[in-house]
């Protein structure tokens, strides 16, 4: 396995994890919703059931990548820079994390409902478009 073959499978991996967390966010979304409906229409005597299926915690996944802000030609990039991007499934959270220099560090964190889009590239098969609210 070569390592593009393996970044890709990491990408690959990436793209299904995010769907998955999608998926889980918005079930958590309705199970409260209907938390929230069944405690106001419930008597006072009738405390709410406690969720007897404890989910199976996902840890934090990080990898090694190359950020290409303009997603249109590779060539208007000058030297690229290497990042590390963390994917928290549990906390909702996308953490893009740039090494300077001098041993300090620049990151952004993106909230889960920040993320619109993820769009996997047609011609570049290691490469992944995360579409932002605005």
């Amino acid at each position: 396995q070569t390592a593009g073959q393996s970044g890709e499978q990491e990408l690959e991996n990436l793209v299904l994890k995010l769907s998955v967390l999608k998926d889980f966010l918005s079930s958590i979304e309705k199970k409260a919703l209907k938390a929230l409906q069944e405690m106001s229409s419930a008597t006072p005597s009738a405390p709410p059931q406690p969720l007897s299926r404890k989910a199976k915690s996902i840890p934090v996944q990080t990898f090694e990548v190359k950020l290409d802000i303009t997603l249109g030609d590779l060539t208007k990039i000058g030297k690229s820079q290497k990042y590390t991007l963390s994917v928290d499934v549990e906390g909702g959270k996308l953490v893009v994390l740039k090494k300077q220099k001098d041993s300090q560090e620049d990151w952004n964190t993106f909230t889960h409902d920040k993320i619109r889009q993820l769009i996997k590239s047609q011609r570049v098969q290691n490469k992944l478009g995360i579409v932002f609210e605005k």
